[in-house]
């Protein structure tokens, strides 16, 4: 299956960042239940057309209401350009109220153009190459004996489990995020909405 090739993670600025995202989003419960409005919102997306199956992942994005704030990011790190590719891609794609949850000075700072190559890191750890449904996620956690180590497309893993119905994620770093809204189908892959903005480790 063909890798795209993403911006690589930098060094000591993106420990920097991360350190401040941690101390909000670390302790994320692992108790999140599903969240309806979520799933409500991506469903009147999806039926108005704003997510639509035979458009690309950036282009999907960059029209849903609840996404504002990843679609922005991913064009100030570079990387809608690459979720507009062929693919196939997995985005874990965290909502608006996802990333207020990350300290405003680590927000605005992802977003200056100094800090591109920052942002695209975090961004990176969001993509896993290839389509995996809600389907293959919870057949590869069965098969694994309960929990599954996910190749996000900077190199870094991601865990993956079962949490009640959904599926929690867990980190390099630590924080967790919980599948709010899975299988959103896209042209070039898929998109699983998330409640928390994932944070890799340097």
């Amino acid at each position: 299956m063909p890798r795209a090739k993403l911006v690589a993670l930098p060094s000591l600025v993106l420990t920097i960042a991360l350190s401040l995202t941690l101390a909000a989003c670390s302790s994320e419960p692992e108790t999140t239940t599903k969240t309806e409005t979520v799933g409500d919102a991506i469903g009147a997306d999806a039926a108005g057309g704003g997510m639509a199956t035979d458009k690309t992942i950036a282009d999907n994005i960059a029209a849903s209401s609840i996404h504002t704030s990843l679609a922005a990011a991913l064009t100030q790190a570079g990387l809608a350009q690459t979720l507009s590719g062929a693919g196939p891609f997995t985005l874990f794609a965290p909502t608006d109220a996802a990333f207020t949850q990350v300290p405003p000075v680590t927000r605005d700072g992802w977003m200056r153009p100094a800090q591109q190559s920052v942002l695209a890191g975090v961004l990176n750890y969001h993509v896993v190459p290839g389509k995996l449904t809600a389907a293959d996620l919870g057949a590869q956690i069965d098969a694994a004996g309960g929990q599954v180590t996910l190749q996000t497309a900077d190199g870094q893993e991601l865990m993956a489990r079962k949490s009640g119905d959904s599926i929690l994620l867990t980190s390099a770093s630590g924080n967790k995020a919980i599948v709010t809204q899975a299988d959103v189908e896209q042209a070039n892959g898929v998109v699983h909405v998330i409640d928390a903005v994932l944070l890799p480790r340097m």
